[in-house]
């Protein structure tokens, strides 16, 4: 975590016979200690649609609170999908007040070719809306790109793929 740090700084004034300067100032030092996202939530209303969908992208689903929730999870992380059973209860307010199906926006690192990415996508019965294109992805702090695809899953959100060099 971050916290207050004492900082001496140093000067010499101009001249051949200037003294030294000593300045002690108080400096905020922040460190993140965030490491990476752990999942994230979206409501969904096509229910087996998306679920079947995910599974053909190759996605692992894991239905242990269905069927109020399902998510598809990959590597160290998952999307949860908030059925309309849950997300239109009323009950349930740890969500975003005003996420509705569609609003999902997500990028996903694709760690094959272009051809396994193009014929993964294709048997899945993905329409590629957009690429391939250059993007700027967030690795190296957002500096490097990549080369995405972007396709949209039966409730309408946002999926990307790229490949980074």
């Amino acid at each position: 975590m971050g916290g207050l740090k004492i900082v001496e700084l140093f000067g010499i004034g101009p001249g051949p016979f200037a003294s030294s300067v000593i300045t002690t100032v108080l400096q905020w030092e922040t460190t993140m200690s965030i490491k990476a996202i752990d999942h994230a939530a979206i409501p969904i209303n096509n229910v087996e649609e998306m679920l079947s969908f995910y599974r053909r992208l190759g996605f692992d689903i894991s239905d242990e609170h269905a069927p109020q929730l399902y998510s598809i999870d990959f590597g160290d992380n998952k999307i949860n999908f908030h059925t309309p059973q849950l997300w239109q209860s009323g009950e349930f307010s740890l969500r975003g007040p005003t996420a509705v199906p569609g609003c999902g926006d997500f990028c996903f690192v694709w760690e094959g070719n272009e051809e396994d990415l193009v014929s993964m996508l294709e048997g899945a019965g993905a329409e590629v809306i957009e690429g391939p294109v250059e993007r700027v992805g967030g690795r190296d702090k957002g500096r490097t790109v990549g080369i995405s695809r972007y396709i949209r899953d039966p409730d309408s959100n946002l999926l990307e793929f790229i490949i980074y060099p």
